[in-house]
């Protein structure tokens, strides 16, 4: 569990976990509306030295953005609108899997099937202002040790 004061460290944060992102792992992001997830993966992004602008992609559903640097490209999807798993099918996210790094909006319950292997961040608003708490959670042979 780690507290999160303000949004600079919430793209901090995600800065030091590109840090240990690599090709083929799968994200998965919880939390309420407005709880910083897309903040989150602006600093996963900086820290991919992928281009951007990184924003919600909440009416696109899905975005990819390649690396600048021959890291990999960084795969930035939102699940909210999604029905079910039949429409997260239709996204094809496994197609680029293997060599990117998927990060999910609003995953939970509907992306786990993609990958044995996930870490998963859940976000929750603090008491205070932009108080945030952050855990993380690894799954799979992948992740022991690591988070």
């Amino acid at each position: 569990m780690r507290i999160v004061a303000t949004a600079e460290e919430m793209r901090e944060l995600g800065v030091e976990l590109a840090g240990l992102l690599r090709p083929g792992d799968l994200a998965v992001l919880s939390g309420p509306l407005g709880a910083g997830k897309t903040t989150l993966v602006q600093g996963i992004a900086d820290g991919l030295k992928v281009r951007g602008p990184i924003t919600s992609p909440t009416f696109v559903i899905a975005r990819v953005h390649p690396s600048l640097s021959g890291g990999p490209a960084l795969v930035h999807a939102d699940a909210y609108r999604l029905g079910g798993d039949l429409e997260v099918d239709d996204l094809d996210l496994d197609a680029s899997l293997e060599e990117s790094v998927t990060v999910v909006e609003w995953g939970e319950g509907l992306v786990e099937g993609l990958a044995d292997d996930r870490l998963e961040i859940s976000i929750e608003r603090g008491e205070s202002g932009e108080e945030r708490t952050v855990r993380l959670r690894g799954i799979g042979a992948r992740w022991e040790g690591i988070v």
